[in-house]
């Protein structure tokens, strides 16, 4: 039996904070099963909230002072980390910030230069996930389904509702992944245009109402009628969705109503195929209560809340895989997820 203790390190496109999970990883007989030990969300800073927002729009070198700046920021964290839970890690998987996602053009930049991370945090530092995929003609993205099947096999579907929905299942021995629609990102947008940082328990959405011309306007946007594989980024939520949903005219209790049943829709349409099978549902969205009540209302799938480290740090206990396989030379990126035309052992690695 192999066995890696690794820490996994998340950072959402909602800008909620950065999720670390030290996990015991084993590999025995080609099973692999896990332990979550410590694990911790991060909030940022109001400081770092605004230059992360910022970061898209610096020129080059400003760029490139704020990929250093933050890899220093996320070793300093994890080194607070480590020494808090007196941690011995093998290595540290780091997804870093997305600033660009364009895999059309083959650009995607995650900010946090692993060499910073590394120098502080003094543990080797998988990172830079995306690349090798985009190169290959894949979309980089999603990530996280090698662990699901690895991890979660028995499950029809892993849905995960974070800043998009994600969802991953497993078709003929062939696993099969993509990004569904804005969650998080969406929402966190509109209760913020209302003085709130987030819609707790969907309490500000409760009082709007759908409105059925700006529904059936979101279900028409051309992403939800492309084939998979796909994935969504901060450009297209910025550049399509937005302006769809601000030119509605509406309340912003209304937008957010509408957009509620928008997901819920959503993830019903990509589930219909499995009638009472079983969801696994994890990530932030998992927490909101009118919006699990929305997507259990549209779906006939059984969904599944796991115990509450799973909902909170799947993402960064399956990075901190992603990271040991990288470590072992194994596949941990997979081109039928992501359309590239072969698989990847993905990642850099930087040793402290």
């Amino acid at each position: 039996m192999k066995c890696f203790h690794a820490i996994g390190m998340m950072s959402g496109t909602s800008l909620d904070g950065i999720d670390l999970a030290y996990c015991n990883i084993r590999n025995e007989h080609s099973k692999w099963t896990y332990e979550i030990i410590a694990a911790e969300t991060i909030p940022y800073c109001n400081s770092w909230k605004k230059r992360l927002d910022k970061v898209p729009k610096l020129d080059a070198e400003k760029l490139v002072e704020e990929h250093i700046a933050y890899g220093f920021y996320l070793g300093k964290l994890i080194r607070q980390f480590i020494d808090k839970n007196k941690l011995t890690p093998d290595l540290i998987a780091s997804h870093g910030h997305t600033v660009f996602h364009d895999p059309e053009n083959k650009i995607n930049f995650q900010l946090g230069d692993g060499n910073a991370i590394a120098s502080l945090a003094k543990a080797p530092v998988v990172w830079d996930f995306r690349s090798i995929d985009i190169r290959k003609g894949g979309q980089g993205a999603p990530l996280v389904p090698v662990g699901d099947r690895l991890f979660f096999q028995e499950y029809d579907y892993c849905l995960n509702l974070g800043g998009f929905s994600n969802i991953s299942f497993e078709d003929n021995k062939t696993r099969y992944a993509f990004d569904i629609c804005p969650v998080n990102m969406a929402i966190n947008h509109f209760a913020g245009q209302l003085g709130y940082d987030i819609d707790r328990d969907g309490h500000l959405a409760r009082k709007g109402e759908v409105s059925e011309e700006l529904l059936d306007h979101l279900n028409a946007l051309s992403y939800y009628q492309k084939p998979w594989p796909k994935s969504l980024g901060r450009e297209w939520f910025q550049s399509t969705f937005l302006p769809v949903v601000i030119e509605s005219k509406l309340s912003h209790k209304d937008r957010l109503r509408t957009i509620y049943e928008h997901i819920a829709i959503r993830i019903k349409d990509v589930t219909a195929a499995r009638i009472k099978g079983k969801i696994l549902l994890t990530g932030g969205g998992a927490h909101n209560t009118f919006l699990m009540e929305r997507i259990r209302f549209h779906n006939s799938n059984r969904i599944i809340k796991p115990d509450q480290l799973l909902i909170e740090y799947k993402e960064a206990l399956i990075f901190g895989l992603l990271g040991v396989l990288r470590w072992e030379n194994k596949v941990n990126c997979l081109g039928s997820v992501t359309g590239a035309f072969s698989d990847s052992s993905a990642g850099l690695i930087s040793l402290p």
